[in-house]
């Protein structure tokens, strides 16, 4: 700023790209869906873009398992009931009384024996379907514990002869078991809700004032241990038999004893077989799981944590049991995802839990969360049971709630899917329900409810479900129908207006933890996207944000205090740009006190880093807005003083579009009182004109804007001077606009008003002086006038947009400044 009071600065001559000066605003139209909020937490890869489609399944070992084990089993099964109708039909009935003592009471213990076996088999299933329903029964009957129970019957009997107690360490398979029992009592302790009402059936006294011995879960283990030595006594019992070949001599002519030694030989052949098969099954069944720990690999390849082998095991049952019950390819249809699905539908805290645990586990993996979410996606009944768990609010229920707001929050990141999460009746209030501000419901009609600060409990973790509540709505919110059935939905947006209350204390005095700051972040995002809505769905949801009385004061505060916090900032005054969109909100704006004050703080700081600048940009924006057609807003600035810096923000190439924005404003809305103030802004002018000569794009259009307001305070000895000291002749400024409206044969969308301010710069020239009419007409003004009357459009008749929406109609049509400007080219 110079003695006369005029601002002279270098401007580069290279034309700069309109970039230079912030991406896409409301001063001009937007896709939709090209200004999504992108963070971390918004699209953080785990919606299914990275899944791999090519990734084997790891629960397909575990159905090849349980294949080649049925049909060991059905092969044994088979066997043994050939062998019973051998025995039955042949033995016990053809040669019944000519049998030797011996092979009649070999016969009749193999038989009693396999009989006991085969009842004790075809229930073993049923009892460790059992035995594993219970989270809390997961260390005490993993595997490795059934290993061990042989060992802890020897060592029990050791001790009973022993008459000292030695005491010994705990091998490292003693510690892995009691590993397992706590990771057990944990899972109790947090899952299990016990059911006051029914028995659980793995703790079931099936004869009473046994204690322990006959509770339901310790069957399993009891006919395990009865198989295994029916068939070791069955095999026992036939190779000696077969090796003795003592059946008994046959007298010459004794026809009816004739056949009797192959007929025994056959059965206990048979027999042998059969018992052979079935511990070659369990054989292979202890190498599989207990020496090659098929079923710990399958739970580390699954990525789960250790309790995660309850659910291992309780799929492999599942997949067993189809195979021996049904078709031995029944369990290879059998995956976890459809398992755990089930799973979801029980009645069942534990299954419950388990099924929610999978369906977690794997829509956060980057491996398996295509295949996932997209069945998930297609099971309306499986998504409508994740929304009826988010109200779910018993402490034990905490984690299959908190599984199933994860599970929506990645699946609503995906179109098709959050329409259908939003399409679910009552969606809307079961996500409200995750939301809680701690905000009494109690008051007087004259009075306002108090938001209190919700803490965690120690047992249960409240801001977990705040974030997960609000992440939900921010990406339901990028669908324009799900704006409004956010909006409608009763106490919504109150609630998440309330997670935006900050304070002094909380952003200057580092008492805001890492997850507070999140929680005002994503509310700051959701209310940015349902008031950067479009249409009427958008006016309405504007109108319902500024009404309700917290949200400009909590802004406010973030614009004080939030210094530290440059991106709450951002989306706070983005907020209040939108909400600007109506004349309502606008007056609101202004009238809370120092939000316009705080705006020009944070637009002319210069302490703010470079990688910052965004947060002056938007501040700028937001307060061209709220000055747009807002008399009472002009008054305000102007009262504060800021024209004079202002102008000199011209000079900054971060701060001059919206400078020169904001100045425009105030010389087109101020009221007639204020234009001793307003003459103010007369030292720009040089620097409008340089501007307009050697800039382009969105610079060189809001010059040409705020030129068009600036001469009209001039007189012409005042503009004469404009025009001798920037060295720049009317000639050149004539022939320069009528170059703009050459180039810029078609609106362009980035600048869609500069052919208008063209054209009333060049009106406010031929109208100034007489001499400058014939300049344009010799450089073609008249052609170039009947091409924009030819090419206008709709995009150059507004001032400001809501995405592809024009609003706010310019009152002078392009037509009517074209006519006008060839009246006067036609009046020389």
């Amino acid at each position: 700023m110079e003695g006369d009071g005029i601002v002279r600065v270098d401007i580069n001559k290279i034309k700069q790209s309109s970039d230079n000066w912030g991406s896409s605003t409301i001063f001009e139209p937007r896709r939709e869906g090209s200004d999504q909020i992108e963070t971390r937490d918004g699209n953080n890869g785990k919606n299914g873009s990275l899944g791999r489609p090519g990734v084997r399944a790891p629960e397909q070992k575990l159905t090849l398992f349980a294949l080649r084990l049925a049909i060991l089993e059905k092969m044994a099964t088979g066997l043994g009931t050939l062998g019973f109708i051998w025995a039955t039909v042949v033995l016990l009935g053809g040669f019944a009384i000519t049998l030797d003592t011996n092979d009649f009471w070999f016969v009749t213990v193999i038989l009693l024996i396999e009989g006991a076996r085969i009842f004790s088999r075809s229930h073993e299933l049923e009892w460790q379907h059992q035995a594993t329903w219970s989270f809390s029964d997961a260390g005490k009957f993993s595997f490795r514990a059934l290993k061990s129970s042989s060992h802890f019957f020897v060592r029990t009997v050791k001790a009973i002869f022993k008459p000292v107690l030695t005491i010994r360490p705990q091998s490292h398979h003693d510690r892995a078991i009691t590993k397992d029992a706590q990771i057990a009592k944990y899972a109790n302790q947090n899952g299990d809700k016990m059911s006051t009402r029914t028995w659980r059936t793995s703790d079931v006294p099936l004869i009473p004032y046994t204690g322990w011995v006959f509770l339901s879960r310790n069957i399993s283990k009891f006919l395990y241990w009865l198989q295994l030595f029916s068939a070791s006594a069955c095999v026992t019992l036939s190779m000696i038999r077969l090796v003795q070949q003592e059946f008994g001599e046959i007298s010459k002519g004794d026809s009816d004893k004739r056949n009797r030694k192959s007929a025994l030989n056959i059965f206990y052949s048979l027999a042998l077989a059969e018992a052979m098969l079935f511990l070659l099954e369990k054989a292979y069944w202890e190498w599989t799981v207990i020496y090659h720990k098929l079923l710990e690999n399958v739970n580390r390849e699954c990525e789960f944590d250790p309790s995660g082998m309850v659910s291992i095991k309780r799929f492999f049952y599942d997949a067993y049991s189809k195979c021996v019950n049904g078709s031995v390819f029944d369990g290879l249809k059998m995956d976890l995802v459809s398992f755990s699905m089930e799973l979801l539908a029980s009645e069942s805290s534990d299954e419950q839990l388990t099924g929610a645990r999978i369906l977690r586990k794997f829509a956060t993996s980057e491996r398996f969360s295509e295949d996932t979410l997209q069945k998930i996606g297609i099971s309306i009944s499986v998504m409508e049971r994740f929304v009826e768990m988010l109200n779910w609010k018993d402490p034990l229920e905490e984690e299959i709630r908190r599984s199933a707001a994860e599970i929506l929050s990645i699946l609503a990141g995906k179109k098709q899917n959050s329409l259908r999460v939003a399409g679910i009746p009552g969606a809307m209030e079961s996500i409200s329900s995750l939301l809680n501000t701690g905000q009494s419901s109690r008051g007087a009609g004259d009075e306002i409810c108090q938001k209190n600060i919700v803490c965690d409990r120690e047992n249960y973790e409240f801001s977990a479900f705040n974030h997960l509540g609000l992440l939900i709505l921010k990406k339901l919110a990028r669908d324009h129908d799900n704006c409004g059935k956010i909006g409608n939905t009763r106490g919504l947006l109150p609630k998440i207006i309330d997670f935006t209350h900050t304070g002094q204390r909380f952003l200057r005095e580092n008492h805001a933890t890492e997850s507070q700051v999140m929680t005002v972040k994503r509310s700051l995002q959701v209310i940015k996207m349902l008031s950067s809505t479009t249409g009427a769905t958008g006016k309405l949801l504007r109108q319902e944000i500024s009404e309700i009385v917290f949200t400009i004061s909590n802004i406010r505060d973030i614009l004080r205090y939030g210094e530290n916090y440059t991106i709450l900032q951002k989306l706070g005054i983005e907020i209040l740009t939108s909400l600007a969109l109506e004349e309502v909100a606008t007056e609101r704006i202004g009238t809370t006190g120092g939000v316009l004050k705080d705006l020009f703080r944070i637009f002319f700081n210069k302490d703010i880093l470079e990688s910052q600048n965004s947060v002056r940009v938007a501040a700028g924006e937001a307060l061209a807005m709220l000055a747009f057609e807002s008399e009472s807003n002009c008054g305000r600035i102007l009262k504060l003083k800021m024209v004079e810096k202002l102008v000199t923000a011209l000079k900054d190439r971060t701060l001059s579009v919206n400078s020169a924005r904001i100045l425009r404003n105030l010389c087109s809305y101020s009221s007639s009182d204020c234009l001793i103030q307003l003459r103010g802004v007369i030292p720009a002018a040089p620097y409008v004109l340089q501007a307009i000569m050697l800039e382009g794009n969105k610079m060189q259009e809001v010059m040409l804007g705020l030129a068009a307001k600036i001469f009209r305070f001039m007189t012409s000895l005042e503009s004469d001077i404009i025009f001798e000291e920037t060295g720049i002749k009317a000639i050149e400024l004539a022939k320069k606009l009528v170059q703009i409206l050459e180039h810029y044969e078609y609106p362009p969308v980035k600048v869609p008003r500069i052919r208008r301010f063209t054209i009333e710069l060049a009106i406010w020239m031929m109208k100034e002086k007489k001499e400058y009419i014939k300049i344009f007409k010799h450089l073609g003004m008249e052609k170039q006038l009947e091409n924009v009357t030819e090419t206008t459009s709709e995009l150059e008749s507004f001032n400001v947009f809501s995405g592809t929406i024009g609003l706010s109609r310019d009152s002078t049509t392009v037509h009517s400044l074209v006519e006008t400007a060839t009246d006067l080219l036609a009046d020389e």
